[in-house]
C-alpha cells in the first residue's frame, strides 16, 4: 500500500490510529498484538473451563480495567480527530480475538453509548464498597442456594418421593448437585458475560453464592464413605461412578441447552433487528446512586434472613430436628460462601510462573477437599460424642459452612 499517495477510501482503518507516532511504531505494535493472540490462542478454552464459576476477587480489579476501556478509549480517540467509524468495522479494527461466543459475548457497537458507560463508569462505587456489596450478595444468594438444596433433599428423600436415601447410591444431595450443575452451565458457561455485561456482581453471586451452596462435593463424598465404612464397597463404588457421570452430563446438559435458547435469542433478536449489545448497555447498572439503593434493599433482605434463622434456631434447637439445623447452616453459610469466593481467586492461575494446569480450578479444588475434610472430621466427632446438641451443630455446620 502506498502511503504517500493515501485518498478517503480507507479513513475508518487510519482514523483510529492516527496517534500512532510513526508506522514503525506502528507495526511493531501490531505485531505483539498479534504473538500475544498466538501464545495465548491454546491457553483460552483451559482458562475458560477453569474460570467457569468464578475467579473470585480478580473479577473486581479485571472489572475496573474492562474492555470498555480499551475500545472506548481508541474510538474516542477516532471521533476526536475527526474520523467515522462505522459499527461493522470495529471488529476489524482489532487484532485481539475475542474469546469463544458461548462463554463471551460481542461488546457494544454504538461508540456514543460506549462513551456514555464510560463516564458512568468513573461515578461508581469505591473499591471497598464493591467489595462490601459483592460480599452481601454472595451471603444471601449462598442462604438461598443452601435453602433449595434442603428443599430439594426433602423433596426427593424418603419423607417425600422416596428417590435418594442414604443407604443407595441415589444419595441425597444428588439432585442438588444435578440441578446445580445444569444451572452452572447456563450461568456459570453460557450466559456468564452476558449477565457480567448487565451487572458483574450479579454474576458473582449466581455462580460462587447460589450454585456453590446449591452443589455439594463434600456431602456427597461423606455419604459414599459411609457406605464403604459400613461395608457396602459395591455400592460407595457405584455411588461415586454415577455421582461424577450424572452431574458431568447435567452440565453439559446445560450448556447445551444454553446455547440453543441463545440461538433463538439471536434468531428472534435477528427479526426484529434489535442488537443485543446496546440492550446491555441500557440495562447495565453504573450509578453510585443505584448501586447504594441495592445495598441498603440486599442488607435488609439479608438481615431479614439472619434474624428469621436466628430465632427459628433458638425455638427449635433442643428438639435436634432438622429444621434447627437448616436454620443454623443458614446462618454458618455466608462465611463459607466468603471463604469459598477468595479462594476463586486461584483458578485459572496455575502453578508457577509458566501457568501449567491452568484449566485446572485449584482454588475450587482447594475448597472442596477442606470441606470434604472438615464434614469427615465433624463426622467422626458426632459419632464419638453423640448428644443431641452436639448432633445438631455438626449437622448443621456440615450443611452450610462446606456446603462446597
Amino acid at each position: 500500500m502506498d502511503h504517500g499517495t493515501n485518498d478517503n477510501s480507507e479513513p475508518t482503518r487510519t482514523g483510529s490510529f492516527s496517534r500512532a507516532s510513526s508506522p514503525g511504531c506502528l507495526l511493531r505494535r501490531l505485531s505483539l498484538s498479534i504473538s500475544s493472540v498466538v501464545s495465548s490462542d491454546d491457553d483460552i478454552h483451559s482458562e475458560t473451563f477453569s474460570e467457569a464459576g468464578d475467579v473470585g476477587d480478580r473479577a473486581l480489579h479485571s472489572n475496573r480495567q474492562s474492555v470498555n476501556s480499551s475500545v472506548c478509549l481508541s474510538v474516542d480517540h477516532a471521533m476526536e480527530s475527526g474520523a467515522v467509524i462505522h459499527p461493522a468495522e470495529l471488529n476489524t479494527i482489532s487484532l485481539v480475538s475475542p474469546l469463544p461466543e458461548d462463554v463471551t459475548s460481542s461488546l457494544p457497537v454504538d461508540p456514543l453509548k460506549c462513551t456514555r458507560d464510560k463516564k458512568q463508569e468513573k461515578q461508581g462505587l469505591p473499591l471497598s464498597l464493591e467489595y462490601i456489596l459483592c460480599l452481601i450478595h454472595l451471603a444471601v444468594f449462598g442462604i438461598l442456594g443452601v435453602l433449595t438444596r434442603y428443599l430439594l433433599e426433602r423433596l426427593f428423600g424418603p419423607s417425600v418421593s422416596g428417590v435418594t436415601s442414604d443407604h443407595t447410591i441415589v444419595y441425597p444431595n444428588l439432585p442438588s448437585n444435578m440441578v446445580g450443575s445444569f444451572l452452572m452451565g447456563w450461568w456459570g458457561v453460557v450466559f456468564k458475560a452476558d449477565i457480567s455485561q448487565v451487572y458483574d456482581i450479579l454474576a458473582i453471586g449466581l455462580t460462587t453464592g447460589y450454585l456453590g451452596s446449591l452443589t455439594t462435593f463434600s456431602g456427597w463424598n461423606q455419604k459414599m464413605l459411609d457406605l464403604s465404612v459400613s461395608g457396602h464397597w459395591v455400592q460407595a463404588v457405584l455411588g461415586f461412578l454415577t455421582g461424577l457421570f450424572l452431574v458431568a452430563y447435567s452440565i453439559i446438559f446445560g450448556i447445551e441447552t444454553a446455547k440453543g435458547f441463545r440461538w433463538i435469542l439471536k434468531r428472534l433478536n435477528t427479526n426484529t433487528k434489535r442488537e443485543v449489545p446496546s440492550t446491555y448497555c441500557n440495562w447495565r447498572l453504573n450509578s453510585c446512586r443505584h448501586h447504594l439503593a441495592e445495598m441498603v434493599v440486599l442488607l435488609l433482605v439479608l438481615g431479614i434472613l439472619l434474624s428469621v434463622s436466628g430465632a427459628l434456631l433458638k425455638e427449635e434447637f433442643g428438639s435436634g430436628s432438622s429444621g434447627a439445623q437448616l436454620w443454623l447452616a443458614c446462618l454458618v453459610a455466608p462465611l463459607g460462601v466468603w471463604i469459598r469466593w477468595f479462594l476463586a481467586r486461584i483458578n485459572g492461575c496455575g502453578l508457577g510462573k509458566s501457568g501449567i494446569l491452568r484449566w485446572l480450578p485449584f482454588g475450587t479444588l482447594i475448597a472442596n477437599v477442606s470441606a470434604a475434610c472438615i464434614t469427615a472430621g465433624l463426622s467422626v466427632l458426632e459419632k464419638s460424642v453423640n448428644t443431641k446438641n452436639f448432633n445438631t451443630v455438626a449437622t448443621g455446620i456440615e450443611l452450610g459452612f462446606p456446603g462446597v
